[in-house]
């Protein structure tokens, strides 16, 4: 019998490991390309920045990272590496 019921349901199994982050991708990863690391990043709660500044708290450094990795060190800005960020997206799920 119809009751005029229709639930919806909203079933978010994405985690929120990095909510609140202000994240910026450096270098190259190996493992990802860059779109794919962005949607990651998003999907766990950050918001992706494409330049350092003082409201970055997060950068994942990959292979040859340039200016963005020196300023993120003259900022005290936290950085990890490709490894860390697989460990941050194992962990999440």
């Amino acid at each position: 019998k119809d009751y005029g019921i229709n639930p919806i349901y909203n079933i978010n199994s994405v985690s929120d490991a990095l909510n609140g982050e202000k994240v910026v991708l450096t270098g190259s990863l190996s493992s990802f390309t860059r779109d794919e690391a962005t949607k990651l990043l998003s999907d766990l709660g950050a918001d992706v920045l494409s330049s350092v500044s003082k409201n970055t708290t997060l950068v994942i450094a990959g292979e040859n990272a340039g200016s963005k990795l020196e300023k993120a060190r003259k900022l005290n800005i936290k950085v990890i590496d490709e490894k860390e960020f697989i460990k941050i997206i194992a962990n999440s799920k």
